[in-house]
């Protein structure tokens, strides 16, 4: 059996700095690393990439959605043939979609009989403090990763004072009593995600494809962004925009720009970047306002 462990977490919460972490923990083992990305722009298959070779990717939804649950099941399905034939896969790790509800994931191996070969392991769900306080009442699969987890990394400790990290730690428990609460900083934390496996009895409905809860986006950045004119164009809304990442152009090669309730980051690229694109996930209720604001994006309100 395969040990297949889930790594689940809301957008910029932290789920790819994790990996990397988890690539250097387990360098000895052969592993496979699965990336699922809402968007239809892969940007941390990429990233991961750099650093591991076996790494999938599999962008424009939810494994747990309708529309690519099948590419899902069938990639499972490839990997010891793929990946094996020099030695066996030890483990998947998979780092799902940040609105995945990763409740299914049971029922998906049983009904599929993938269980047949793959042992679910750990479900570890990465929670930012400064947005799950008020994203968990409007975004139900929020809930739902922390009640699948069975480790929850808090994370970003260092930017948040002592009350605001126990009250989330309260909500974390009213919601999963039973859950493991680890603190982190960059996600600097040591769990053995291959575990033993053990039976969840978890039980979820695949989601749709449209999601009304988010709208996608994709914008081509063919020149460079100031960034204090992006920095004000992001504080008009900061409540309705959840994640923007990607590669842009800088004056000495490509940038990785990542945006979330966090705040905003701009570093410079491991590599140069071929496509410079951003990937932004909004609010799909307030669908106008996110709107408006890519459209200002793309005729060059944010240029340098």
């Amino acid at each position: 059996m395969t040990a297949l462990s889930l790594v689940t977490g809301f957008l910029g919460s932290g789920k790819t700095t994790y990996l990397r972490r988890l690539v250097n923990q387990y360098r000895d083992r052969r592993l496979v690393f699965l990336v699922n990305e809402f968007s239809p722009v892969d940007i941390d298959g990429p990233l991961l990439g750099s650093v591991e070779d076996d790494v999938l990717s599999l962008p424009g939804g939810s494994i747990f959605c309708t529309c690519l649950v099948t590419e899902f099941i069938s990639t499972l399905k490839s990997i010891p043939e793929r990946f094996g034939r020099e030695a066996p896969v030890e483990g998947v790790i998979i780092e799902a979609s940040g609105i995945a509800n990763p409740k299914v994931v049971e029922r998906m191996l049983r009904e599929t009989r993938l269980d047949e070969h793959y042992a679910l392991s750990t479900i570890v769900t990465i929670v930012d403090p400064g947005t799950f306080p008020v994203l968990r009442h409007t975004l139900p699969n929020i809930v739902a990763q922390v009640e699948a987890s069975d480790t929850v990394i808090l994370n970003k400790v260092d930017v948040f004072d002592a009350e605001t990290l126990k009250s989330v730690e309260e909500d974390l428990r009213r919601i999963h009593p039973g859950v493991r609460i680890v603190r982190a900083t960059y996600c600097e934390v040591a769990l053995d995600v291959l575990a033993m496996p053990q039976y969840r009895g978890l039980e979820g409905e695949y989601a749709p494809c449209a999601d009304p809860n988010y709208a996608r986006f994709t914008v081509k950045v063919p020149v460079p962004l100031d960034e204090a004119r992006l920095r004000a164009a992001l504080e008009g809304v900061r409540t309705v925009l959840f994640r923007m990442k990607g590669f842009v152009p800088g004056p000495s090669g490509s940038l990785y720009l990542d945006y979330s309730g966090s705040g905003l980051t701009l570093a410079p690229a491991a590599e140069p970047h071929p496509a410079h694109e951003l990937a932004i996930i909004a609010s799909g209720p307030r669908y106008e306002e996110a709107r408006r604001f890519v459209e200002a994006l793309k005729r060059g309100a944010c240029n340098a």
